[in-house]
């Protein structure tokens, strides 16, 4: 596997990791802030820079790049895969009226079966409910095909993502990508840091990640609630203030963060589903902890690996990012010491994170974790 990386600042040149070279028919993940990606003039630049058939866009709330994190940046990983191969597709939201769990199925069909190893989704962060995407995406249930992603993110914004394959960057896309071969390794680990803390409540009221009622009371006026002041800064605010569920019947729980609120209904939107009956707890944390978390789930990662990695593909929450401010490049620093520092890393910090519970092989959509997808041929 040959990585070379690159990225740019607005306005600036492009400063390379490794020495320029071509590249025979690489995988090229393009990272970066949304109004650069709408920008042609720098798409053309991108294009230029890389003339590469298979390129992936996505937008960013920040853009990881070895061991540091920018902003208003654009980052390049371009993979050359010389014993394995991979497959890219993609699909638009919007064909399917919003139904996330149809286009997962749809373009999940689309990829080819023999030799898969693993699957990779990058997808929009603004219309898509990535829970019923990923129910989609592991719909045919005779497959045990691993899969992490994450989703697009607009910096701390919340008006729009975009993402693509090939195409220019645009709204309400998906992109899934296939790895094929048996001499690659990838693994994989997703890990949070933030606590729990008040009372636990019960969702008496929702529909798929719509939450309208928690103890038979509007989801939206407790929240505020308990926000104080900073409720006027909703949705931004929540960032701060996730909320940790429980599914009924389920002994993990996940993380979800309020992607917008309806002050008409008095209920607030969330980026995967949060069932009835589901426990609900408020949940806060501190720098220490979420860089330690990053350390572990680096640590799970490398846990049962036979080979060094030699790519490291993270996908941060923006929550995460908010929290640390400019002490945010110490949860990739706790990543790179445990993962080595010779292995090029690349990644996103995101609206959301896509990978199994650690140890296990089903994908769950999680907010505000640090999540790792380690690969090697």
């Amino acid at each position: 596997m040959k990585v070379i990386q690159a990225f740019r600042q607005a306005d600036k040149s492009w400063k390379y990791r490794q020495e320029k070279e071509v590249l025979k028919n690489p995988l090229v993940l393009v990272f970066g802030n949304r109004f650069l990606l709408e920008d042609k003039k720098v798409l053309e630049d991108i294009r230029n820079e890389f003339p590469y058939e298979h390129i992936v866009f996505g937008s960013t709330s920040g853009e990881i790049i070895c061991c540091n994190v920018f902003e208003n940046s654009i980052t390049v990983t371009a993979i050359e895969f010389e014993k394995s191969s991979f497959v890219v597709e993609a699909e638009s939201i919007f064909k399917y009226e919003k139904n996330a769990e149809q286009l997962g199925e749809d373009l999940h069909k689309k990829i080819p079966k023999e030799n898969l190893k693993h699957l990779f989704v990058l997808s929009e962060g603004s219309f898509v409910n990535g829970s019923a995407l990923i129910n989609g995406l592991e719909s045919n249930s005779e497959l045990k095909t691993s899969m992490t992603g994450g989703m697009c993110g607009d910096d701390a914004r919340f008006e729009k993502t975009l993402a693509s394959y090939k195409d220019d960057p645009k709204e309400g896309e998906v992109v899934l990508i296939g790895f094929y071969g048996d001499t690659l390794e990838i693994s994989y680990a997703s890990y949070g840091g933030w606590m729990p803390f008040g009372p636990e409540r019960i969702i008496t009221k929702s529909n798929a990640n719509i939450l309208y009622e928690i103890d038979q009371k509007p989801a939206l006026d407790l929240y505020k609630n308990y926000l104080g002041d900073k409720a006027s800064q909703l949705p931004q605010a929540s960032l701060f203030y996730p909320l940790n569920v429980t599914p009924e019947g389920k002994l993990k729980p996940v993380v979800r963060t309020i992607l917008g609120i309806d002050d008409v209904n008095k209920s607030v939107i969330l980026a995967g589903d949060v069932p009835m009956n589901s426990v609900v707890q408020l949940m806060m944390a501190s720098v220490d902890g979420i860089v330690s978390g990053a350390r572990k789930a680096a640590k799970f990662a490398m846990k049962d690996r036979e080979n060094q990695p030699q790519l490291a593909l993270l996908v941060s929450c923006v929550g995460r990012k908010l929290v640390m401010g400019q002490r945010v490049e110490e949860e990739i620093e706790q990543v790179q010491e445990i993962v080595g520092k010779d292995i090029a890393i690349c990644g996103f910090y995101s609206y959301g994170e896509m990978a199994p519970f650690n140890g296990e092989t089903a994908c769950d959509l999680h907010n505000q974790t640090m999540t790792l997808t380690l690969i090697s041929e």
